[in-house]
């Protein structure tokens, strides 16, 4: 199965009026000492209602089901590393139904209680994704409720990859985007709209969750470690078939990062720009200010901020 931009534009039409558009800020100065000079961009996503891209996704899901009239009374549930499960509770609000989230035992305190906030039931399972993964299924298979997904589903795929859409828009000279990625569903839906402009993607993974640049190599979804900084919402143990066939499809380049890469990074915004971002955004610029990925000189690149759902004493 592959996305189409087809999917992104229904999206995107779905979703017109009931999420933020996205926001880009000139950067400068992004590459290491040396670096060729190139022309950048933050996408300013996590100005996004709930704090992450995740919005979009969820967003979309809620509303195909309510459009096609199967959105259920018993509401939606979903396993996530928090973000998603954020985002889920904030439509499911949206939509007038419950939500039920699944957490890892490890989830941050501060989506916790963000989750709790949005009236979600919050159940804390676990210490993976996995296994969160698992209780949520149970739990829609036993009381009917709408299963969703935190990344691994075309609808929410194509959600996320209205930004990239909104940013073209934008910057219609791009030549680049640059994203972070963890299950995939954000880099399939981003890879699917910039690849349909001729514009190109870097998938960014901590060295440690490299669940993309495996099942690259392996031609395949494949399980992988998961030990990072960022796995907190990076730390998906395999990709998506999406993901891999919309790599493959616009070539995109998978580029791996160290956590002390991505600690420098999302220091390194919060010292030059004040902006403060969870160890999952950081990963995309980490890629550019450790020269994992060095853009050729005039290069036009976007870095996607996905998200900022942290404690910002926590560096």
């Amino acid at each position: 199965m592959e996305l189409s931009y087809g999917d992104v534009k229904a999206a995107a039409a779905r979703i017109e009026g009931l999420v933020r558009p996205v926001t880009v800020a000139p950067a400068e100065d992004l590459g290491p000492a040396g670096s060729a000079p190139f022309a950048a961009w933050f996408a300013l996503e996590y100005l996004q209602h709930t704090g992450t891209f995740k919005a979009r996704g969820a967003q979309n899901f809620l509303q195909a089901h309510r459009e096609a009239g199967d959105l259920p009374a018993a509401g939606v549930t979903i396993a996530s590393g928090g973000n998603a499960g954020l985002a889920c509770a904030w439509a499911a609000r949206r939509q007038g139904v419950p939500a039920t989230v699944f957490l890892p035992a490890t989830a941050p305190p501060v989506k916790v209680e963000r989750l709790r906030g949005y009236g979600a039931q919050v159940r804390l399972v676990g210490t993976e994704y996995a296994q969160a993964l698992e209780a949520s299924q149970e739990f829609a298979a036993a009381g009917g409720a709408l299963l969703s997904a935190a990344y691994d589903h075309p609808l929410i795929a194509a959600g996320a990859g209205t930004v990239a859409e909104e940013i073209h828009a934008l910057l219609p000279a791009l030549d680049t985007i640059v994203v972070a990625v963890g299950g995939g569903g954000l880099f399939s839906g981003v890879a699917t709209a910039a690849g349909h402009y001729g514009v190109r993607t870097i998938a960014v993974e901590p060295a440690n969750c490299r669940a993309l640049h495996a099942g690259l190599a392996a031609g395949a979804p494949v399980d992988v470690e998961v030990n990072s900084i960022a796995a907190d919402s990076l730390g998906a143990r395999r990709t998506t078939a999406l993901a891999i066939a919309a790599a493959r499809r616009y070539r995109a380049e998978s580029v791996l990062v160290t956590d002390d890469e991505i600690i420098a990074a999302r220091r390194q915004l919060w010292s030059d720009r004040r902006i403060v971002v969870e160890h999952g955004a950081a990963t995309a610029l980490a890629a550019l200010t450790s020269g994992r990925y060095r853009p050729a000189p005039g290069e036009r690149v976007c870095v996607v901020l996905c998200g900022a759902n942290t404690d910002p004493s926590v560096w």
